[in-house]
């Protein structure tokens, strides 16, 4: 009996002690709760890498207004706001400086395309993610100032969606956001002058405002732009020739057509 009794005993101060641990969590977790409630609300919306927008419409943009609580606030509503509002921005990295600044660092549009349709220039972001936003528009007497697309047809286009071209286009869609990512990725999107995927054979790029790339569609364009540029870095270009590089060899080589001067015989 004194046996059973002192193990009645341990397993209750066993079970107190069980409870007694879970409280003093539920106690610290609750206390942490109401320290970042209470504590760590926003102050200060610091605006780094605006270039296009002031900083005050980013800050009106993200929706997040003084005295909201800096943890509670969620970061991808904040981007969402912002991309929504102000197409040009293409990408933002949002974080938390504590004890009370957010800090809302932007990448904006500076290198768009324009694609005229309708007497209407859409400009498009090539930097984009997933890619091919269109940020705005622009008469279509302005679009020689940007480089160009053309040979297709944008379904539906409005600012702040991203291309899509009608249903005939696919194969050309697919490869021109290809395209795209590969010139930016590779540093070289501001050397693209126009793109053309007008010929169903083959995607043509003007270049450096004195060659014209062709590519097969579908083609791994990230290797290819490697491809060209090492061929320009050699020198055996020189920089007064003109000429075409066609890339849409299926071994890989590419051949060089230089351009005859006009008046030349």
């Amino acid at each position: 009996m004194a046996r059973r009794r002192k193990s009645n005993r341990r397993r209750r101060r066993g079970s107190f002690g069980f409870l007694s641990k879970v409280l003093c969590v539920l106690l610290i977790c609750g206390a942490i709760v109401v320290a970042l409630t209470l504590f760590f609300r926003v102050d200060t919306i610091l605006v780094t890498g605006a270039q296009r927008y002031t900083e005050e419409e980013i800050r009106t943009a993200s929706g997040v207004g003084e005295g909201e609580n800096l943890f509670l606030l969620n970061k991808y509503d904040v981007a969402q706001n912002i991309e929504e509002a102000l197409p040009y921005v293409e990408q933002m990295r949002i974080s938390r400086k504590l004890p009370d600044t957010l800090v809302i660092e932007v990448q904006e549009c500076t290198t768009p395309l324009a694609l005229t349709q309708n007497g209407i220039t859409w400009l498009i972001s090539p930097s984009s993610q997933p890619g091919g936003k269109i940020v705005g528009q622009a008469d279509a007497s302005l679009a020689e100032e940007y480089p160009v697309i053309d040979g297709c047809e944008l379904l539906a286009p409005s600012v702040g969606s991203y291309l899509t071209l009608a249903t005939e286009y696919s194969l050309q869609e697919e490869s021109l956001l290809e395209l795209l990512r590969a010139l930016v990725d590779a540093g070289m999107i501001q050397e693209a002058d126009a793109i053309h995927l007008g010929d169903p054979s083959m995607l043509t790029m003007e270049f450096m405002g004195r060659f014209t790339v062709q590519f097969s569609y579908g083609a791994d364009y990230a290797y290819k732009l490697r491809t060209l540029n090492g061929i320009l870095e050699t020198g055996k270009i020189q920089e007064n020739m003109t000429g075409t590089f066609d890339m849409r060899r299926d071994d890989g080589k590419t051949n060089f057509i230089q351009s005859v001067p006009s008046g030349a015989s």
